[in-house]
């Protein structure tokens, strides 16, 4: 993810090595529960399985807030915290939103149980973090990386955060995020090794 990120950011003008240090730290929270996050359970038994999706939805969204205390607990510049804080700024874990909303149908939300606490990300750097953050995560859940797929992902994952105002704060361009986002498909169709189809005919303008 470090890599997405640092590449997108040196293509639009801003600082890789503030990023690529911002990566490295982002998610430190998630080692005080790490067998909830799906990246480091390598059996079949998930421990979400015990808990109701508000349950769940609190832990994911704890790592933030714990990692903002780790920071701070070692000392570590503000301006790494600040990647720590926004890297998943007030967006929704949608995943145990859904299945909350699934198994009570007649049940009013209470969204607040889902949200991260943000703030939103409030500079180029952390923007694209956010950014770069969400795609890596996401291209794993891919079954059969293509073209298609993967640019079909990062368009949808950067409207979803767009539509949510997640880059409100940042001076961070339209132009900015489309460029990023071309550099997020071909580096991730290069991770997977896809072929790239240069038929022209399928092309459009």
């Amino acid at each position: 993810m470090a890599n997405l990120a640092e590449a997108a950011i040196y293509k639009i003008g801003g600082n890789p090595l503030l990023v690529r240090a911002g990566a490295l730290y982002h998610d430190i929270g998630k080692l005080t529960n790490p067998q909830f996050f799906i990246e480091n359970q390598k059996t079949e038994k998930n421990p979400h399985d015990e808990l109701s999706p508000e349950q769940s939805a609190q832990i994911i969204i704890s790592h933030v807030i714990k990692g903002v205390d780790i920071a701070k607990k070692h000392q570590l510049p503000d301006v790494i915290l600040d990647f720590i804080r926004t890297h998943h700024g007030t967006t929704r874990v949608d995943y145990f939103y859904n299945v909350f909303v699934k198994n009570n149908p007649d049940k009013l939300v209470d969204e607040s149980l889902f949200t991260y606490p943000g703030p939103i990300p409030f500079s180029k750097e952390t923007a694209v973090l956010m950014m770069a953050d969400s795609v890596e995560a996401a291209s794993r859940a891919l079954k059969e990386p293509s073209e298609e797929s993967i640019n079909n992902l990062v368009d949808k994952i950067i409207e979803h955060k767009l539509m949510r105002g997640q880059f409100n704060n940042s001076n961070i361009t339209l132009k900015d995020i489309t460029e990023s986002a071309v550099i997020f498909k071909a580096m991730l169709k290069s991770i997977y090794h896809v072929r790239v189809d240069y038929d022209l005919s399928k092309k459009t303008m």
